[in-house]
């Protein structure tokens, strides 16, 4: 039977070198998101927020704890077992929205196919596909110095979910963003999230987090609330 939790983790820790010291970042995390959940987490720098994405993206290890992700221990994976497991569950979104400035918009959506050895042809068909569900249609053949910044942060969205991933993660999505695109954004990341998918978003903004299922408030690598309710 398929576990109901996409992500799970148990006493999660983890720490940094720093000279001839240890930095301890991560300090017994437990959380669970469950599939089909929309969830942000928040905290201030330096509370552990990107580290926290870092271990449940599969891009940084951990020292100690287990990290089940949709029911599969991810632990001391080799670069390759870590990219194939990346690949099968997961789609990321960034602040900088780290398109390639020398390909058009189609071409940076279909980029994850490109990958998977897909025809080019079939996987410039399917980005339109993605590029036309974030409305970006007849943005195909621009480069992204021809976009505004709220339609890079959609064609990258597009990006995160033509492999079609159980999982998006977004690491301050809307950071670099006017407070209307932001709301943009987050409209299109509950339409995401309405598909099935399981979305969770580092923000530090109030009102992306207002916008989620759930808010996980983070302190000094520890979970202070599961379930933080902002203030009015």
């Amino acid at each position: 039977m398929e576990p109901s939790s996409m992500i799970n983790l148990k006493q999660i820790q983890k720490s940094y070198p720093v000279g001839n010291q240890s930095l301890h970042v991560l300090k017994g995390i437990d959380m669970e998101v469950g599939k089909g959940e929309l969830v942000s987490i928040m905290g201030s720098s330096g509370s552990g927020k990107s580290t926290l994405l870092n271990i449940i993206g599969i891009l940084d290890g951990y020292d100690s704890g287990d990290y089940h992700l949709a029911g599969t221990l991810i632990k001391n994976l080799s670069e390759k077992r870590a990219a194939h497991y990346r690949n099968k569950f997961l789609g990321f979104v960034f602040q900088s929205f780290n398109l390639l400035n020398f390909k058009n918009a189609m071409e940076n959506v279909a980029l994850p196919l490109y990958y998977q050895k897909v025809s080019r042809k079939k996987r410039n068909s399917i980005a339109l596909e993605y590029l036309d569900r974030v409305g970006l249609k007849e943005w195909a053949e621009h480069l992204p110095s021809e976009l505004s910044g709220g339609q890079k942060q959609r064609i990258a969205i597009a990006r995160a979910l033509i492999s079609d991933p159980k999982v998006i993660l977004a690491d301050e999505p809307t950071g670099a963003l006017d407070s209307s695109t932001s709301k943009e954004v987050m409209e299109i990341f509950k339409e995401v999230n309405k598909l099935g998918k399981t979305v969770i978003i580092v923000t530090h903004e109030h009102d992306i987090a207002e916008g989620t299922d759930r808010i996980i408030m983070l302190k000094d690598g520890i979970i202070l609330d599961r379930n933080f309710q902002l203030a009015s």
